[in-house]
């Protein structure tokens, strides 16, 4: 065989080459029964593999999804009864400061009128001293005066007459 017929192949020949074609054709099927034995068969397998994992994953991640959107939910939820409490405890200390507010105003005026009639028992007692020391005093300078005017001794009893009427009309004159 020379270099020729290796370069040329067939076209050397006049005619197709069975024995060429069934040959290729035998290892062409081989190769095939070979590539699915060890190689499809495991190949396929990660492949299955693979779409199982992106599967899960994306039916993880759908359900990640929508527990955020729950949970999302939730704190809107959450939030909107804070401002809600928030606004009430508002609202209740408004109240509980005018509730206050009215108390002590209330106690304020009490004690105003409490302290006003007091003062006025204070003075109507302090006048009545008042009125009882001048009409000590009137009595004394009566009972100088008659004594005075009459040069004599006056009975106790007379004395205390005189007193007695002396400042009954003391009174009248008020």
């Amino acid at each position: 065989m020379s270099f020729d017929y290796l370069v040329l192949g067939a076209s050397a020949h006049d005619g197709l080459n069975i024995w060429d074609i069934l040959a290729t054709l035998c290892f062409f099927v081989l190769l095939l029964f070979l590539l699915k034995k060890v190689a499809w068969g495991p190949l396929m397998g990660i492949m299955i593999q693979r779409e199982e994992l992106i599967a899960s994953e994306i039916e993880a991640a759908e359900n990640s999804r929508q527990e955020s959107v729950r949970l999302l939910e939730e704190q809107r939820d959450l939030l909107k009864e804070a401002r809600t409490e928030a606004l009430a405890i508002v609202e209740n200390a408004k109240k509980q400061g005018e509730a206050s507010r009215e108390e002590i105003m209330t106690t304020a005026r009490s004690e105003a009128v409490r302290l006003k009639e007091s003062a006025i028992r204070e003075i109507d007692t302090e006048k009545e001293r008042a009125i009882a020391a001048v009409r000590e005093e009137v009595v004394s300078l009566s009972v100088l005066a008659a004594s005075k005017v009459l040069e004599k001794e006056v009975s106790e009893e007379d004395n205390r007459a005189l007193i007695e009427a002396t400042i009954a009309k003391a009174g009248e004159v008020n």
